[in-house]
């Protein structure tokens, strides 16, 4: 194993560590309310991402570009079964008017695009990035083979994050594990991390639509962390 696969994996590990990190203390400790927690777990996470982004020197408008019809399409294929997923969940109340404007653009849009790119997308690239460099990577069977461990890597850091939750800490995490695998498998299928983006995001505005308080897509639930 080289040294590039190495920091690779480690990556990986950090932004397990760093989700479990951010999920317990913002929300297990300090109990910040479900829009004041978002401002952390954007930043964090965010200069998390940029700085992956900067070591890895990948070319993110080339990923954007390269099968991005087929992106679009798995991404709404997928957001299609998720939305119905969040639509079978009880509903709660929802913000109405410029409320509701601002919770469809903090909890939907830009929670929704922080957890693709944290959860689903940056694990993908630091596994492919890391196995670039052998040669069986490029076969078919290597495709396959380094595909499973990307999923792999992105259920490892989703898994994590979510256990920084007490409300993920039952079996409640495997409906988040069966989610996050159909959001990571748009992106490795189709090769556009366009497929993650576009399903997560949809389903974060459905979420938002359903009632953040009685939808799991969108912890924290405060009420929940206390039973």
């Amino acid at each position: 194993m080289t040294n590039t696969l190495w920091i690779s994996i480690g990556w990986v590990l950090a932004a397990g560590l760093l989700g479990f990190g951010i999920s317990a203390l913002f929300s297990g400790w300090l109990r910040l309310s479900r829009r004041l927690f978002l401002l952390p777990y954007v930043v964090l996470s965010g200069l998390f991402i940029y700085a992956f982004a900067l070591w890895s020197a990948i070319d993110f408008r080339s990923l954007l570009i390269e099968n991005w019809i087929a992106g679009v399409i798995a991404g709404v294929l997928i957001a299609v079964f998720l939305v119905r997923n969040v639509r079978s969940q009880p509903g709660s109340r929802r913000s109405t008017g410029t409320e509701l404007v601002f919770d469809l653009a903090w909890l939907g849009l830009v929670y929704g695009l922080i957890d693709a790119l944290f959860l689903n997308v940056m694990p993908v690239l630091a596994i492919w990035f890391g196995f670039a460099e052998f040669a069986w990577s490029a076969t078919l069977l290597g495709k396959i083979l380094v595909g499973v461990l990307a999923l792999a890597a992105s259920l490892l850091v989703t898994l994590t994050y979510h256990l920084g939750y007490t409300e993920f800490r039952t079996r409640k995490v495997g409906l988040v594990m069966i989610g996050n695998t159909l959001i990571t498998l748009a992106y490795l299928l189709s090769g556009n991390p366009l497929g993650a983006v576009i399903s997560h995001v949809v389903m974060h505005l459905a979420a938002v639509m359903q009632g953040p308080e009685t939808t799991i897509q969108l912890p924290p639930h405060l009420s929940l962390q206390e039973n």
